[in-house]
């Protein structure tokens, strides 16, 4: 399945038919950026400025841009971009991003990791 983006992307990993995911959250959090956008919540060159920003202080902090951090750049610039714009809010973020990781600790590995009600009722 091939997908169209609005515009170009700094070093977006893909192949013949589209962007490659290795982790289904990666597949996610792109989703959830071409939603937004096309929700018209940002414009695809803002997007790609705050993507951009954000592999430059990585490589600056020491990340050696193996390709393997790509989507951990994608989502820092992402939810820079929606704090910015006042779309989320820090204590909910920092809510959410809490409840993922002791969500993801208490999963199986092999298993997808589900928030508890909590968690859901706070994505609202």
């Amino acid at each position: 399945m091939s997908v169209r983006l609005p515009g170009p992307l700094p070093d977006l990993p893909c192949n013949a038919e589209g962007p490659v995911f290795a982790e289904p959250w990666q597949a996610q959090a792109f989703a959830l950026t071409v939603a937004l956008h096309e929700g018209g919540c940002f414009a695809w060159t803002e997007w790609a400025d705050y993507l951009s920003q954000a592999i430059r202080e990585a490589q600056a902090a020491g990340d050696p841009d193996l390709g393997n951090t790509y989507y951990q750049h994608w989502l820092a610039a992402l939810e820079r971009l929606l704090l910015d714009k006042g779309i989320v809010e820090p204590l909910k973020l920092t809510g959410l991003r809490q409840a993922w990781r002791i969500a993801a600790e208490r999963t199986p590995h092999g298993q997808p990791i589900v928030l508890g009600a909590a968690a859901r009722a706070m994505r609202r």
